[in-house]
Formats: C-alpha cells, structure tokens, sequence
C-alpha cells in the first residue's frame, strides 16, 4: 500500500465512532477492568490517545513543516493521561477524543499535504531523524494498536469464563495464535 493523506485519514476518521462503538455504555467493571499491574484499561487508553490528540500528532507535523530537523520534537508524556483524566467518565474521554479528532483532521487536509512532503523530515527525541510520512503512519499504527489492545483488554475480562474453548480463542494467549 502506497501511503496517502487520504489512506491516513481513512484510518483516523473512523476511530473515534469505533472506540464509542466498543465502549459506550459499558459497565464500570469492562471500562476499568486491565491485565493487572502497570497495564492499561480502556478507560486508560482512550484517556491516553486524548493526550496524543492534544500534544502529540499535530504539534509534530507542525514542527517538520515549520523547522525540519532544526528543532527536536518535545518528548511525549506517555503517562501524562493519568492526571489529565482524574474526575472524568468514559463517556467525557470519548467525547474530548471525538472532538479532538474532528479539529486534527481538519488540520491536516488543511494543510494539502502532497507526496513529496512525507519525505520531509523531523527529530525525535529518541528515535532521531524520522520523516513526516513514518510520523503519518505512526499516527496511524497507534490508534489500530490501541483498539486491537482495547479489545484484548475486554476479552481478558471474560477469560476464566470460556472453559474449554480457550484453545480456540488466540486474543486471550497470542502466543497460542497459529
């Protein structure tokens, strides 16, 4: 697959109906429940992917078109959700995400990227020079592994409860996935 704004924003548009589809209404017990310590809940994720909305994505397409490499991105605070969420229900999280979304999105076919400008390259700060385009696809990558997450994290909730067809349901041991 040839990468295009259009197939990233293909990919973008839809997560945010997808997480409301997964998680609107769902009982306190699925929207906390996690794989046990330092592991995330959806509650978490979806706290998580609001900070990206607000800090991360967009700020750093801005940085490659407006300085290159000249100016290393500010590291992103992968934890900064837990504080940001405090006091806040699901159903907030989702609606700050959808609205975040929407205004990223606009952002960035505002900016009539063409093809060439994924070439165009940027500073990490731990990962060193990357391009706007791996930047895209990143973006992209991230929110497909975090409903992919979201779902295992539920299905786990339900893991003692499917007896012998465990065998068949590699999401609750992927190392048993062929």
């Amino acid at each position: 697959m040839r990468l295009s704004v259009e197939s990233v924003i293909g990919v973008l548009e839809r997560t945010p109906s997808s997480l409301r589809g997964l998680l609107k209404d769902l009982p306190e017990e699925l929207a906390r429940g996690d794989e046990g310590e330092d592991s995330w809940s959806p509650f978490d994720i979806v706290g998580h992917l609001v900070q990206g909305e607000r800090t991360d994505w967009i700020p750093r397409v801005r940085l490659i078109l407006e300085h290159g490499e000249s100016r290393e991105f500010t590291p992103f605070d992968r934890f900064a959700h837990f504080e940001a969420s405090r006091g806040k229900s699901l159903e907030d999280l989702l609606a700050e995400f959808e609205s975040l979304r929407s205004e990223n999105l606009a952002v960035l076919t505002a900016m009539d990227l063409q093809p060439s400008d994924f070439q165009r390259r940027g500073r990490h700060p731990d990962l060193g020079v990357v391009t706007l385009g791996q930047l895209l696809g990143a973006w992209t990558v991230h929110d497909l592994g975090h409903i992919a997450q979201i779902a295992r994290v539920m299905a786990k909730q339900f893991g003692d409860k499917v007896g012998p067809w465990r065998a068949y349901l590699p999401v609750l041991d992927p190392r048993s996935a062929s």
